[in-house]
């Protein structure tokens, strides 16, 4: 039969902790009283369902949630009851004898929701299996124990200002950690604690929402909102929790510029230029950002003309600058309206505008000392080449606008007329040519005048005048190149040889028309044709050229057509050269062909050897000589004497101061008699010296003692058989001067002068001399 287990349920007080035991196999056999084999039919022994236990229950002893029994256990004792898996032995625990089991302390869901566990039933003594183990489940049962939390929270969120209502704002979310499939533990409702009547949250889903129209930020920019979740679905006794969320109002262009002041008053000084900064307007908008960005203008055009307005770089301030030179002498203030507008404007807010306002903008221009004013902002003048210094070119004109009547100097700048090619005229500004202007060497001349007040030289302005250096025909035409052609000695009658183009560097009328024109007449080698363009088609005749070494020469005459027409004379070469099928070039006659009387290359490298062999030994007899004058310009230095002789021969030592008599340096008066006695020189054969002859008696003669003395020395044997220098420092005797030589003068030093003798009586050589030293008083009237 059935063996039964019987399920043990223990009812505690609001626990409803229930388990049910099903019944264990058994055998059984065949049909009752069949013959055979009996049947066997095995069973599961355990059929468990889940067990439950409330969380966090807290008693004072463990309790009881079930019982496990086995149709096995017949009360004997012999039977006992195991418990492993989750817990088994520490939160849960089975009586081994009766199979009761216990809680031992208290569980939380959020922690572990379910235990599983494992039950069998033994054999005490044996500890044999009596029934196959069993797995049931122990599941921990939810109460609400855990209030709703925000996770991502607080919140931050913005919302453009002046939104509709209902508009979302952000949608926040509230996580309750208790059971959600049991009860209402965890069905949240959300509320607004704080924000209202601003902001409105949905209950269920906890999106927040605007809940008025209109919201201003330049009223209140930032809203703090508080909101509420509650489990039990908002019901007494659930557990709530709260979050904040923060909503800024973002800007939208819902404001129009509006300036503080209807009227703005500015002063500017006369001398300011283009782009000084007049003054500051700015237009209030409260808004932010590109929101709050501005355009400037000038409504009037009386003031546009003077004045130009813009936007500063950060789109806030309009800047009010000066466009044109002002002039206190002319308009002393300016009145004008400006106009500020936003430049983004959303179309959905035009109906709180117009997004612009206009203000009255005053500016008064303040007198200041102004530098000179030239009548024009710039000068060109003209003036023809070649024209003499003095010719007028043009004249400027300044004049002082503090004082119309003060006067001005004008100057031209030096480094803006390096050259001086012009002069001004200091008083009126009249400009002259200081030197005659070529146009083919400079077109253009840029003079910079300086204008100054008479009585102020710091007030000075300048002014460009440009000059135009105009054309005359003064140049005659020329080739445009060097012309060195060939032809073909077979090439046919007419044939293009060159085109040779000419060029004029003037440019008035017809001069830069050129015209050609070659040799003319029936024997000419060669044929120009004028092509009326400046160039001409050098040709070959009907007739050929007549062959020859030496290339031709073509003369060509050019001529211009100006007024007066110049002509020049060019000469084309042409070669007459051998060619090629092709038409290039093998080889020129005169390259070809040498001259029969013509010398080889080895004779004219032999010739040139030489004539570097004798170049070199001139330079080396030219070396040598030098060398030997200056050895003996030494001697000369050291020498004191006033006679010096030189020569080759090499001397005996002190026996050569023998050689020459000093006496010819004395004055023949003061010189001592020859000393007897065979001469001296032991180079030379020993010739008696011949007499000196006496000087002639009377008024000594320069030119008769020279000739004297030159006789007596060419007849003398005993002096050197070659030239020699002598130097005379006598002047003659007589003179009331005396000698001016210091040879032999000694004794006169000191002693009475001379006679006095008459300049005029030492011949026509010293009249000079006479004039100046012997010239007689001319007698008194």
């Amino acid at each position: 039969m059935w063996g039964l287990v019987r399920l043990l349920l223990a009812w505690l007080g609001g626990w409803g902790c229930m388990g049910r035991l099903a019944a264990p196999a058994r055998a059984w056999a065949g049909s009752r009283g069949a013959p055979g084999p009996a049947l066997l039919r095995t069973r599961r022994s355990w059929v468990w369902n889940q067990f439950f236990v409330i969380e966090e229950y807290a008693g004072p002893e463990p309790v009881l949630i079930g019982k496990l029994h086995s149709d096995v256990d017949r009360g004997e004792g012999r039977t006992k009851y195991l418990l492993t898996g989750e817990g088994a032995g520490t939160v849960f625990v089975i009586d081994e004898a009766t199979g009761n089991i216990h809680v031992t302390k208290s569980l939380d869901r959020e922690e572990k929701a379910q235990y599983v566990l494992l039950a069998q039933a033994v054999d005490r003594a044996s500890n044999r299996p009596l029934e196959p183990p069993s797995e049931f489940i122990i599941k921990v049962q939810d109460i609400n124990d855990n209030p709703p939390i925000f996770p991502l929270g607080p919140y931050h969120a913005t919302v453009p200002e002046m939104s509709n209502v209902g508009t979302s704002v952000i949608q926040v979310t509230a996580h309750d950690a208790d059971d959600p499939s049991y009860g209402n533990s965890a069905k949240l409702v959300y509320t607004v604690l704080d924000g209202l009547p601003f902001f409105s949250v949905d209950p269920q889903t906890g999106v927040v929402r605007t809940a008025i129209p209109n919201m201003d930020r330049e009223t209140q920019e930032e809203f703090l909102v508080v909101i509420q979740a509650k489990d039990m679905g908002g019901h007494m006794g659930g557990l709530s929790g709260s979050t904040t969320v923060t909503v800024t109002l973002s800007d939208v262009n819902d404001n129009p510029p509006k300036f503080p002041q209807s009227l703005y008053q500015f002063s500017v000084v006369e001398t300011a230029g283009p782009g000084t900064l007049v003054g500051r307007l700015r237009a209030q908008d409260p808004d932010l950002g590109d929101n709050a960005l501005m355009a400037y203008s000038i409504l009037d055009g009386e003031g546009s003309e003077a004045f130009s307005i813009s936007t500063d770089s950060q789109g806030r301030d309009g800047l009010l600058t000066v466009r044109k030179p002002l002039d206190f002498e002319t308009r002393r203030s300016y009145s004008f309206r400006v106009e500020a507008t936003n430049t983004l404007i959303d179309p959905a807010y035009l109906r709180r505008g117009p997004f612009k306002d206009v203000a009255s903008v005053s500016v008064t221009v303040q007198d200041a000392p102004e530098p000179p004013a030239f009548t024009q902002a710039a000068y060109h003048l003209t003036v023809s080449e070649n024209k003499a210094p003095g010719t007028l070119v043009g004249q400027v004109s300044a004049a002082d606008l503090d004082s119309p009547a003060s006067p001005i100097r004008y100057s031209i700048v030096p480094h803006s007329d390096p050259e001086r090619c012009f002069s001004i005229e200091p008083e009126d500004g009249t400009i002259r040519t200081a030197a005659p202007l070529d146009r083919e060497a400079r077109v253009w001349h840029n003079l910079t005048v300086l204008a100054t007040e008479l009585d102020s030289s710091a007030q000075a302005s300048r002014v460009q005048v440009a000059i135009q250096t105009l054309d005359e025909n003064d140049n005659a035409p020329q080739l445009a190149e060097p012309y060195d052609t060939f032809v073909c000695d077979s090439a046919a009658p007419g044939q293009l040889i060159q085109v040779i183009r000419a060029l004029d560097r003037d440019e008035v009328g017809n001069s830069s028309r050129v015209s050609l024109q070659g040799p003319l007449g029936p024997d000419a080698n060669f044929t120009i044709r004028d092509n009326r363009d400046g160039s001409a088609s050098l040709l070959l005749p009907s007739r050929p050229a007549p062959p020859r070494q030496a290339p031709y020469l073509v003369p060509i005459e050019l001529w211009d057509w100006g007024q007066p027409a110049l002509s020049s004379t060019a000469t084309v070469t042409v070669s007459v050269c051998r060619c090629r099928p092709d038409g290039s070039v093998a080889s020129c006659r005169p390259e070809a062909q040498l001259s029969p009387t013509g010398l080889s290359t080895g004779a004219l490298l032999a010739i040139i050897t030489c004539v570097g062999t004798l170049l070199a030994l001139v330079v080396l007899f030219v070396a040598l000589r030098r060398q030997k004058q200056e050895a003996l310009m030494v001697l000369e230095e050291e020498d004191v004497r006033e006679n010096i002789i030189t020569y080759d021969d090499e001397g005996g030592g002190e026996e050569d101061t023998e050689a020459f008599d000093i006496s010819a340096l004395q004055n023949p008066d003061g010189a001592a008699p020859p000393a007897p006695g065979p001469a001296t020189r032991r180079d030379v054969l020993p010739w008696a010296r011949a007499p000196r002859q006496p000087r002639p008696p009377g008024p000594a003669d320069v030119a008769q003692l020279l000739a004297l003395r030159l006789r007596e020395a060419d007849d003398d044997p005993s002096v050197p058989p070659y030239d020699s220098v002598q130097v005379y420092g006598y002047e003659g005797r007589g003179s009331s001067c005396g000698s001016l030589s210091s040879l032999g003068s000694g004794s006169e030093i000191g002693g009475a002068p001379g006679p006095t003798e008459p300049l005029d009586d030492w011949g026509p050589l010293f009249r000079t001399l006479a004039e100046l030293y012997g010239a007689k008083e001319p007698p008194a009237p």
